[in-house]
């Protein structure tokens, strides 16, 4: 289905300017191969939001299914209008929960993919461990969680990044870091040509966690292997390829993307 255009609506443009659900699932089916020989069917996306990639991976196999669980019930009814319901009959392989992520626990599901660093939000070890303890036992035998992650020095700069986008300017402002909490605050702007502006269109409070906390935290809710997938460098750019390959040693840098891939 086509992606919304750069309209003034927040949820679409967010979703030009970040999201891409068809290299999701893309990824996805690689990671569960590799780890699994074989195809996953249910996918469960934790903190949707629109549930575009849930979307994504009905559409993407007949056979597939999936699961969508968010708290935000606008943000839920904005996804059913946009990408579930022109999903036509195959909307029925794809259930969306408003509800707490770590209270929904059936059905098992092949893959959880918790991405756009949303699990962030839970700033204590204790509640973070929880989620990932009830992840753990939502997925089925084989099954696997995925979590994207970010850092490097310039996560913890008070800056603001900004890219060009067809109609718009998106932004990124990194507005607070505490150094000994590790608490952090960021918005989203959005610029048009006009230069008016949308200003903090979405607005995120995240423990900024690191590679090893979350590996630690992991294996004490029983996940018995997590794998970092590390994305490579563009040698023109500087920045990131976009190619994301299993990794156990990196160099420092100033701002990096990585996956963190855990099996139950």
């Amino acid at each position: 289905m086509p992606r919304p255009g750069p309209s003034r609506d927040r949820h679409a443009l967010y979703e030009a300017s970040v999201q891409c659900p068809e290299a999701d699932v893309q990824f996805f089916d690689r990671i569960y191969r590799e780890w699994n020989g074989e195809l996953p069917r249910l996918l469960r996306e934790d903190f949707c939001g629109t549930a575009a990639i849930a979307a994504a991976w009905v559409r993407k196999r007949p056979d597939n299914q999936a699961i969508g669980i968010d708290l935000d019930g606008p943000t839920l009814a904005w996804g059913r209008r946009v990408h579930i319901e022109p999903l036509g009959e195959a909307a029925r392989r794809l259930q969306i929960h408003q509800a707490d992520v770590r209270s929904v626990k059936r059905p098992l599901a092949d893959i959880t993919a918790a991405l756009n660093f949303s699990y962030m939000v839970f700033h204590e070890r204790v509640t973070l461990r929880e989620y990932f303890r009830t992840s753990r036992a939502a997925l089925a035998p084989r099954g696997v969680l995925i979590l994207d992650i970010f850092g490097g020095w310039e996560a913890q700069a008070l800056t603001t990044e900004t890219r060009r986008k067809p109609g718009f300017t998106y932004a990124w402002e990194q507005a607070g870091f505490d150094p000994i909490s590790g608490l952090t605050r960021f918005h989203i702007h959005f610029r048009f040509r006009d230069r008016s502006e949308m200003k903090r269109a979405f607005t995120y409070d995240w423990r900024l966690w690191t590679i090893p906390e979350v590996r630690e935290l992991l294996a004490e809710a029983g996940f018995k292997k997590t794998v970092v997938y590390w994305e490579g460098t563009d040698l023109k750019t500087r920045g990131g390829n976009g190619i994301f390959r299993r990794t156990s040693r990196a160099k420092s840098c100033p701002g990096w993307v990585a996956y963190i891939v855990a099996g139950a």
